[in-house]
């Protein structure tokens, strides 16, 4: 039985601006080297066990996902376009009642596309290690071994401490918000709490059930959108009007906190959602520096320094715990430790009006870009 990699990518992140804006969201740019994320993401799900992908996203980056698509030689299987986000779950469940249409009793693996995950053997390993559960019936969550007390993520709490070694479907006793610092080293020193990733295997089924026994208004407002879509190549056009009475609610708060038969892989690969520039520091550091286009740093310690712009040179003197990132129409510095203060920066700007707040230089079109 092969599965339906299902890649979320209409979010329109903030926290690493000014290279992910809402015109072009960081799951689209090339933050960890040539290739987007977005693009790391189709490949690492690739292969003989996998189908070609299903997309959901929206309809302001529909000619990126077919042009990034393209330049790696991924054919989606349907890109469905959502008439406004409306978070994770009615996502998930339309990508569920598309794919019933087909494959009534395949299996679907939902991912976020803005993840980094290097090693894509020992992810798949984890992935093949939930397949029995999910063909059983189970709803198959992975969890990231913690390797500090994160406040940033929210947490899966296990009966027991895992087993290392080769992966293993595991019971899930229940999520857990996200902690304040104290807490976050408790469940550290446990050892029976991972991170939340965001990654689920499951039957179309299984998760169809889950969906009208936890939200059936939205499964009928969601089903309408689909029945009432308009179909244009690779592209299918959700309704509007039935989409918008689908309550706007993450997959976890809408199905997952209610249903009774988790399953949990615990992934002790490296795992990173490049929550924000410290994140991307910590991906990419080397003897405590990370330098990326024409960048150069004198006498500086971790630190984060990145060019944007041909030809422009970044240089850094003297520096310590410090991100700087030069934009063709925007910079950025700040303490790496108040990486997360950054989407108060785009607020700010988007209060004075400041086209930077949301817009890109680059515009994306059917026949190609331009740049102002």
């Amino acid at each position: 039985m092969t599965i339906t990699p299902v890649l979320l990518c209409g979010g329109s992140g903030t926290r690493l601006w000014p290279l992910s804006r809402k015109s072009y969201p960081k799951q689209f740019v090339p933050l960890m080297g040539q290739e987007s994320l977005f693009q790391g993401s189709a490949r690492r799900l690739t292969g003989p066990h996998y189908n070609p992908p299903v997309v959901v996203t929206s309809d302001a980056f529909r000619f990126i996902v077919t042009e990034q698509l393209s330049a790696v030689d991924i054919p989606p299987a349907a890109i469905l376009i959502e008439p406004e986000a409306r978070d994770t779950a009615p996502a998930i469940l339309a990508a569920a009642l598309f794919l019933a249409e087909s494959d009534p009793d395949g299996l679907m693996l939902v991912a976020p596309s803005d993840h980094v995950i290097p090693d894509a053997a020992t992810f798949n390993a984890a992935v093949a290690a939930g397949l029995d559960a999910a063909r059983a019936g189970k709803i198959v969550t992975f969890g990231i071994a913690p390797d500090r007390p994160e406040t940033g993520f929210g947490y899966l709490e296990l009966e027991t401490v895992p087993e290392t070694g080769v992966p293993t479907a595991l019971p899930l006793q229940g999520f857990v918000e996200k902690p304040d610092a104290s807490r976050a080293a408790q469940m550290l020193a446990e050892g029976r709490y991972l991170w939340n990733a965001g990654i689920f295997l499951f039957s179309i089924k299984t998760i169809l059930d889950a969906f009208r026994a936890a939200q059936p208004e939205m499964v009928e407002a969601v089903r309408a959108s689909l029945d009432g879509a308009k179909r244009d190549l690779v592209f299918t056009r959700l309704e509007a009007a039935p989409w918008a009475k689908a309550k706007a609610i993450s997959i976890d708060y809408a199905v997952m906190e209610k249903a009774r038969n988790l399953a949990v892989v615990p992934y002790s690969g490296r795992w990173s959602d490049l929550g924000d520039w410290a994140a991307v520091w910590r991906e990419t550091e080397a003897q405590g520096m990370a330098l990326s286009g024409s960048a150069t740093a004198i006498d500086c310690t971790n630190t984060l320094l990145r060019s944007e712009v041909e030809g422009q040179e970044v240089v850094g003197i003297g520096l310590d715990d410090i991100v700087a990132i030069a934009m063709p129409d925007a910079v950025l510095i700040a303490r790496k430790d108040r990486a997360q203060e950054v989407k108060q920066a785009v607020a700010a700007l988007k209060s004075r009006n400041a086209r930077q707040a949301e817009s890109f230089p680059k515009d994306h079109r059917p026949w190609g870009w331009f740049e102002s």
